[in-house]
């Protein structure tokens, strides 16, 4: 049963959740609104969902395709910022709110071979089938649970007490600078299981066919940006470095942007995590509140929700992750106030408010317990 998490004494990085444990009865009720108001919105989608997502991909076009343009124009400070820019946005649009989304089946109702999750390849180094693999089963599965969902610190990061110290995660704010920074590697990689590799777990045998998938899609991402535009850029008489420079920044600002939306929306003050045990005899009801109180949503406008994928609201998609993103909005006022009848809290609080929490838990939990509980420390 989802317990609410064991914070230790001395802790001085966390609050505690305010969350009512609830009876046998109130978790199967609790489950069962959750269940009809995802009935509701399965009946209720058509035409105006897939308008939307065909507008979103039609805007990653353009976006896309005018950035390329401008960089073509060269160093001209205008121009570039904006080439550069546009492309950054058509890349963060096409991960987030196209590519993630279709690939968690969003749109398969459709029957667009265009939205069909399983089929679908988006615009970064991993390929789709790892992140099909290690988020949308693993992750969304076993969503927190220590041991079970590696997105939990992606094992170069101590986020929560409950995790065991190592000592390299005193070192932990630069690891995840460098994760920041080079974040569609860091998830491309996570699928290559190079831990379990490197502890005699699995063999070489069955790494190389995943890393050779890998270095295929490495060089096909590679060679658009980094060799298709540049020499396109010289055919034209155009300065190639400009080009090159341009989708390194465009590149850049995906990462970091990313980053950004799914650690705030998992390793927040409010975020709990759970033990194995949690898993046995897990009822439905269990697994929503397992997904809530392991969530967090970020507070904003319909452009915050765009850029985010609306990842901005995690607890609805940890909930639903096969609706339409474009959903979680108005899903969200029934998931509070069914939360408000249950006693759970509900996370929820600006970009900026969230991130603060995550950097606070980067950098108290890179130390040991010992010392954490050490006044001087």
């Amino acid at each position: 049963m989802c317990q609410r998490p064991a914070w230790r004494r001395g802790d001085r990085s966390v609050s505690v959740r305010q969350d009512r444990e609830l009876s046998l009865a109130e978790l199967e009720a609790f489950g069962q609104e959750l269940d009809s108001l995802r009935r509701r919105t399965l009946a209720d989608l058509g035409e105006a969902d897939a308008r939307y997502i065909r507008r979103v991909r039609s805007v990653v076009r353009l976006c896309c395709w005018s950035g390329r343009a401008l960089l073509m124009l060269g160093w001209f400070p205008p121009t570039w910022l904006l080439g550069t820019l546009l492309l950054g946005l058509g890349k963060i649009l096409e991960n987030m709110e196209l590519g993630h989304n279709v690939m968690h089946g969003q749109y398969d109702w459709m029957n667009d071979p265009e939205f069909a999750g399983r089929h679908y390849e988006w615009d970064i180094v991993g390929p789709a089938d790892f992140w099909r693999h290690t988020h949308n089963h693993v992750h969304h599965t076993y969503t927190n649970v220590l041991g079970m969902d590696d997105d939990v610190g992606y094992g170069v990061v101590r986020l929560f007490p409950e995790q065991r110290w190592k000592p390299f995660y005193r070192w932990q704010p630069l690891w995840v600078t460098l994760q920041a920074l080079l974040f569609q590697y860091a998830v491309a990689i996570q699928h290559l299981r190079l831990d379990k590799l490197l502890k005699g777990r699995i063999s070489v045998q069955e790494v190389r066919p995943l890393a050779r998938q890998f270095g295929t899609k490495l060089m096909r991402q590679w060679g658009k940006d980094y060799l298709l535009f540049p020499l396109l850029a010289l055919l034209l008489g155009a300065n190639a470095l400009a080009v090159l420079t341009g989708n390194l920044l465009a590149n850049l600002l995906r990462n970091l942007w990313t980053f950004l939306v799914i650690f705030c929306g998992h390793f927040t003050e409010q975020a709990a995590v759970f033990p194995p045990e949690v898993l046995e005899g897990e009822t439905r009801g269990h697994w929503y509140l397992r997904q809530l109180r392991g969530s967090s949503n970020l507070s904003g406008g319909p452009l915050l929700h765009i850029l985010t994928g609306n990842l901005s609201h995690q607890i609805e998609h940890h909930l639903f992750p096969d609706l339409p993103a474009r959903r979680y909005a108005e899903l969200a006022r029934e998931v509070r106030l069914i939360c408000v009848r249950y006693g759970q809290h509900y996370n929820c609080g600006s970009l900026w408010a969230q991130f603060a929490t995550v950097l606070r838990r980067i950098w108290i939990y890179r130390l040991p317990p010992a010392a954490m509980s050490d006044p001087q420390a």
